[in-house]
């Protein structure tokens, strides 16, 4: 299918990307390799304007938060930030933080906040243990995304992460839905550390031998289709197969986790109505097989950016992952 004009999330108007990447050897053994991300689903106030949301768990050896209530309520209200299995509460305090300091009404005239914190085990390269990620990294990551091109690879959340036995991180692709009446853009961001080198479909290198957990991998998906939570979660386990088509077996301690949601209209914090009304998309119109043929096709490009974009990386206690180094035809 046809790529939007970066072939990114921030495709989806209103969506931006930001980083924060910690790099930094310490001694013989330690090395702090590790990072921020953070995904806005638009442009205003997360919590006062809500978008619909939806998440899948492929396989839940994770400790992703704020999932229950996204899919309880169907909205998120916040960043989607991501980073270590260390640094969630961390990353959680920060956009606390920050969406404290711009919504003075939190937890004092009006409702609690959820936050939604996704995370990849990066501790093969990354220090782990110490805990490097403090919340004011989270906030940074927020004030730095932008739309546009962002960096991918060996960035932010993505500085630690190995994907198929060579050196993963942060992904993204795009796709166009459209029609004569009619223009919807997928994006999907994907933070890999997963799988071995011989499941990999697209190349061919020698078999890994590094002694690591088994992984996980963050899918975030967004659109700006007019989708309710429902159809979110059907575009979420689409992504599932996008993510099966690059080769994964989804090993046992694979954290395999999926959010997905669309800024295609907003949901008000407050309201003096009773009922809402929005325009959705019918489950049988043609259009919604053209989304989700989307949301695979982004899925499975966005793990192949994902390495074509990561850099060589030398972690702790010496550990070196290598670049992959196997081209995809544009």
């Amino acid at each position: 299918m046809k790529r939007g004009k970066w072939n990114v999330i921030t495709d989806v108007e209103g969506v931006k990307v930001g980083h924060v990447t910690l790099y930094e050897k310490l001694n013989e053994d330690d090395t702090i390799c590790t990072g921020v991300t953070a995904i806005l689903p638009h442009s205003g106030n997360w919590f006062k304007e809500k978008v619909p949301a939806a998440s899948f768990v492929l396989n839940g050896f994770g400790k992703t938060a704020g999932l229950i209530q996204v899919d309880e309520l169907g909205v998120i209200e916040s960043p989607i930030m991501l980073t270590n299995t260390f640094s969630v509460g961390a990353v959680l305090e920060g956009t606390m933080g920050y969406m404290l300091h711009e919504n003075p009404e939190i937890g004092d005239q009006t409702s609690s906040l959820n936050i939604v914190v996704g995370e990849c085990n990066d501790s093969y390269l990354n220090s782990m243990r110490l805990m490097a990620v403090r919340p004011e990294h989270a906030e940074q990551a927020i004030v730095k995304a932008e739309s546009g091109v962002f960096e991918m690879g060996a960035v932010g959340a993505g500085k630690g992460m190995i994907c198929y036995g060579v050196k993963g991180g942060i992904g993204s692709s795009s796709r166009i839905v459209e029609g004569e009446n009619y223009q919807y853009t997928v994006g999907v961001l994907t933070l890999t550390n997963f799988g071995r080198a011989h499941e990999i479909k697209i190349a061919d290198w020698a078999p890994d031998d590094l002694e690591k957990p088994d992984g996980s991998v963050i899918i975030v998906v967004a659109t700006d289709a007019p989708v309710n939570e429902r159809q979110l979660k059907r575009f979420a386990k689409r992504a599932a197969i996008g993510l099966g088509r690059t080769g994964t077996h989804v090993h046992n301690g694979s954290g395999d986790i999926i959010i997905a949601f669309s800024n295609g209209y907003m949901i008000p914090h407050e309201s003096t109505e009773m009922y809402t009304e929005n325009a959705i998309l019918r489950d049988d119109s043609a259009v919604m097989n053209d989304l989700f043929q989307a949301v695979i096709e982004a899925t499975e490009e966005a793990v192949y950016q994902s390495v074509l974009h990561a850099e060589t990386t030398i972690g702790r206690k010496g550990r070196v992952v290598e670049k992959g180094n196997f081209k995809l035809n544009k």
